[in-house]
């Protein structure tokens, strides 16, 4: 039995680095990071043409009931996290300074609990991590990883004015370093 659980954790390790192989062998357009401390941005995902990205519904603070289309004609960067998800609240305060920095009537960080556990101890994870200036959204039933096809957390999408996924990128990041800013001012600038 337990040579069953091992051969299948093994099964699912190998699957997993076999995603993340093959994401990393999908990107056709280098991403050049400027700086040593940001090199977690080499591993961003760039689409040689913008996705189409799956439908799915979250909420906000409140409760109201939203969906992506709420920011057409913005940029969005596009964040999925869970308060027990380590990394996740090693790179929220990067996520909070880059929205305090660059967030504005064309751009926005939009940070999607995906923790069971629903806003309240989502609200209390951005405050004990030190990232209260992004909004709060949560998806307690986690329809959204299901939606983007994402294997784990944090996933970050990167999507165009028109709704489009132009990149992804799986894993903790610098969000606030010069390549990220980079990145995301050249979506910008793509009018």
């Amino acid at each position: 039995m337990k040579l069953k659980i091992l051969a299948s954790l093994l099964v699912l390790l190998a699957a997993g680095f076999g995603i993340y192989g093959f994401m990393i062998g999908t990107r056709k357009v280098p991403i050049q990071p400027s700086e040593a401390n940001a090199a977690s941005m080499a591993a961003f995902i760039r689409h040689p043409a913008p996705k189409d990205i799956a439908a799915f519904t979250f909420a906000d603070g409140a409760g109201n009931a939203l969906d992506l289309s709420r920011w057409k004609g913005k940029v969005v960067l596009l964040n999925l996290w869970a308060t027990w998800c380590a990394p996740c609240r090693k790179e929220m305060p990067e996520l909070a300074k880059l929205q305090q920095e660059m967030g504005s009537a064309d751009f926005e960080v939009v940070a999607l609990s995906e923790d069971l556990k629903g806003a309240e101890a989502s609200a209390a994870f951005l405050k004990s991590a030190g990232a209260e200036a992004l909004a709060l959204y949560v998806d307690p039933k986690a329809t959204a990883l299901e939606a983007i096809q994402s294997p784990g957390l944090p996933t970050t999408l990167l999507i165009d004015r028109n709704g489009k996924e132009v990149g992804r990128l799986l894993g903790p990041a610098q969000w606030n370093s010069e390549a990220s800013k980079a990145i995301i001012k050249s979506v910008l600038d793509a009018k």
